[in-house]
């Protein structure tokens, strides 16, 4: 028994916590395999991780800390080669002189410490670390699989680096020799384990000059993995294995190519579709990770009480058309099967024609267009009929014959669910009017359009309120619900290690749902525009997508720049709304006037100096002129507070358009970066120069206190 197992040993007779019985068994057992005392009562579970570590750092008075939380710096990363500290299975943490501090889960023996103060050349300190934060932290400082890397023979890599050179048949063995290459397998499998605990939904290897960039698309939003840049020599190898698990043509580097292929996870099914594409640099390819397999639920589609019901009764209707709008990658064929599943018993007989099959769902027939062999939507709606169904999804209506089909479907007595790419749900009475849809076939056959969006939510680990949002963004809020101020609550995510430190964890949709009764139904006869049409919809109650969105950040589930950045700003009265909301120094009239009649009293004080700002325009409305402006415009702001800035620019912008906007203040290395909503344009000058008023949105404590600080100083 080595030292540290009598350690433990010892440690555990005096507390009782087991048998002394099982004790000397588990210690019979450690002498006969490799594995040591502490790893078997682990693998046996008659202690935890954290027990384990607690108590030898009480007998052996080590520090037991969170690597998670920590942020080693580089210098000590580039200290220690990743093939030591994997191999001894440590995580360096931190150099003090000629000390080196090392995150280990299980105390290293004497002789274990000598042979890395041999390879290192310093004195070595043991921490205690969880065997999951060390596995992380070798990960995210040296880079995704690099130890895999690392193993590739460098003969292996002259090949690749041989074979990148042209595209000639003679190659194609060696490529597929190097594909099947152990290490290559396991990278690839790698990268695709690691996007499945990532919770990614794409996959993205894109070769450049400088090198190859792997992408991870979490929540929406793309995000770096850290790879070592030695994964250039062997992109080919990587993209001919991925090539050989889809069936694709490993030899045809030239054309774009799309497969399949179906792999378990941990006991699940995953269905990834490969995608290729020829760049100059070599193949550039997606995978789309889907669950073979899902559970599809309404009520977990970020649905209220108020939608929930309008779903359950359009989809219990007997005939008739439900349309899903809104653009490529919102959620729409979720929403839609969602639908199906809830409507998907054994009395039904619902066939859909997708391109491509998201999901599997038993007890529907599927079909699956290939336009290279003439089966299009078209073509595949006519044959359904045929097959006597109740229920009809068409994936998407992107022509005349398509929707004229699934309307006459629709009057002869079924039920049909299908897509269309609108903004709004009005728009897309326009969309099929456009296509050369005619208007009495659209009042008597569809039943509602449903626009909607994907917005991320709040991570519940680390989601708290945030009590410094600016009361201009609340009192927007208030005014558009129509509710009180003092109800307007706003949460955000602090970021922690379930959410990858970015302060959301999953999705949920937004949506705008248009019903078509009569006074809608006389409208389209008459070919009323979208605008008049939504107008209409509105007055009767209908929500648009800002409002729902703006529900669902007072619940708790989101945060404002989620809405504003998924949906455009309310018609209407929002401008004037907007303006009303704004602190008295930016509202028309000017600033002197306001406070003369004592109105309201300023929330921050405001400094008269001129200093440099940097703007671009994020969303400005539909007809608002917003001539000449480059991807960032350089003006000069006169009125400078806490709560906004006013400032000159040559160009106008649009009332109540979102700016991403920074501010630079003198004597300070960081401006202060945050988006902002335009409440006030004045023209000075006919059509030479504007005065523009803006209010913060999203600005961070820390920031409004800095300029807070100034505004004072200098006053």
């Amino acid at each position: 028994m080595t030292k540290i197992d009598s350690i433990l040993y010892e440690a555990l007779i005096a507390q009782g916590a087991i048998a002394k019985e099982l004790l000397t068994a588990l210690v019979k057992d450690a002498k006969d395999s490799p594995q040591a005392l502490g790893a078997l009562l682990l693998s046996r579970k008659l202690i935890s991780e954290k027990e384990l570590l607690a108590l030898f750092a009480n007998e052996l008075k080590l520090d037991f800390i969170e690597a998670r939380s920590l942020a080693i710096g580089k210098a000590v990363i580039d200290k220690v080669p990743l093939r030591i500290a994997s191999y001894y299975k440590f995580l360096p943490v931190k150099i003090h002189g000629r000390v080196l501090t090392i995150g280990v889960a299980y105390p290293l023996e004497v002789k274990t410490q000598d042979e890395i103060r041999t390879q290192l050349g310093y004195d070595i300190e043991m921490a205690l670390v969880l065997s999951a934060d060390i596995e992380e932290g070798l990960k995210k400082y040296y880079g995704f699989a690099t130890e895999t890397l690392e193993k590739i023979s460098p003969a292996g890599a002259a090949k690749e680096e041989k074979l990148s050179e042209g595209f000639s048949h003679e190659a194609v063995e060696d490529i597929e020799k190097l594909a099947d290459d152990a290490s290559v397998i396991k990278l690839v499998n790698q990268i695709i384990l690691e996007g499945w605990k990532r919770r990614a939904t794409d996959i993205h290897i894109e070769p450049h000059r400088g090198g190859v960039y792997l992408r991870y698309r979490v929540d929406g939003l793309l995000c770096d993995a850290n790879i070592t840049g030695e994964i250039k020599g062997f992109l080919n190898a990587i993209i001919s294995r991925i090539k050989i698990m889809s069936n694709l043509n490993i030899v045809e580097r030239r054309l774009p190519q799309d497969g399949r292929a179906i792999v378990k996870v941990q006991e699940q099914m995953l269905d990834l579709r490969i995608s290729t594409i020829p760049t100059p640099f070599g193949e550039s390819v997606v995978i789309r990770i889907l669950p073979a397999s899902m559970l599809f639920s309404l009520e977990k589609l970020g649905l209220s009480k108020r939608e929930l019901g309008v779903f359950e009764l359009l989809i219990q209707k007997p005939h008739g058309i439900i349309f899903v709008t809104g653009p490529t990658g919102s959620g729409k064929t979720t929403t839609l099967y969602a639908c199906l599943s809830r409507i998907n018993t054994r009395d039904h007989k619902i066939i859909t024609i997708e391109d491509p099959i998201e999901y599997e769902m038993s007890g529907i027939t599927q079909i699956q267009v290939m336009p290279e062999i003439g089966l299009d939507f078209a073509r595949g709606l006519r044959s359904i009929l045929r097959h006597d169904p109740d229920v009809i999804m068409v994936g998407e209506v992107r022509d005349l014959e398509t929707a004229e089909i699934a309307i006459r479907v629709a009057l002869t007595g079924h039920l049909v669910f299908s897509t269309l790419h609108t903004n709004d749900a009005a728009s897309g009475i326009t969309r099929l009017m456009d296509i050369g849809v005619e208007p009495y076939l659209l009042a008597s056959s569809v039943e509602a359009f449903i626009a909607q969006r994907l917005i991320r939510i709040i991570c519940n680990s680390c989601k708290h309120e945030d009590k410094t949002v600016p009361v201009e963004l609340k009192n927007q809020i208030a005014l558009e619900l129509g509710i009180r101020l003092s109800e307007v609550k706003i949460y955000r995510g602090k970021g922690c290690s379930d959410c990858n430190f970015t302060g959301f964890f999953g999705r949920a949709a937004i949506y705008e749902i248009l019903l078509l009764d009569n006074q809608i139904k006389d409208l389209i006869l008459k070919k009323a525009s979208a605008t008049q049409i939504k107008k209409t919809a509105l007055s009767k109650g209908m929500r648009p997508l800002r409002q729902d969105g703006w529900q669902k950040v007072i619940s708790g589930l989101t945060t404002p720049e989620e809405i504003m950045k998924a949906t455009p700003a309310s018609q209407g009265s929002q401008a004037e709304a907007e303006t009303e909301a704004a602190p008295p120094e930016f509202r028309g009239g000017g600033a002197q006037e306001e406070a003369a009649a004592g109105s309201e009293k300023r929330v921050f004080k405001r400094l008269n100096k001129k200093i440099d700002v940097y703007y671009k325009v994020l969303e400005s409305k539909e007809g608002l002129i917003s001539r000449g402006l480059t991807a960032e415009s350089l003006s000069m702001a006169r009125d400078i507070s806490a709560g906004g800035v006013l400032f000159t620019s040559e160009k106008p912008v649009a009332l109540s358009s979102v700016l991403d906007i920074k501010v630079e203040i003198p004597g300070s290395d960081e401006p202060v970066e945050c988006l902002a909503r335009v409440v006030r344009v004045e023209e000075i000058e006919a059509n030479k120069s504007y005065d523009i008023a803006v209010c913060f949105l999203d600005i961070s404590s820390g920031q409004r206190a800095r300029l807070n600080k100034y505004v004072e100083d200098e006053s």
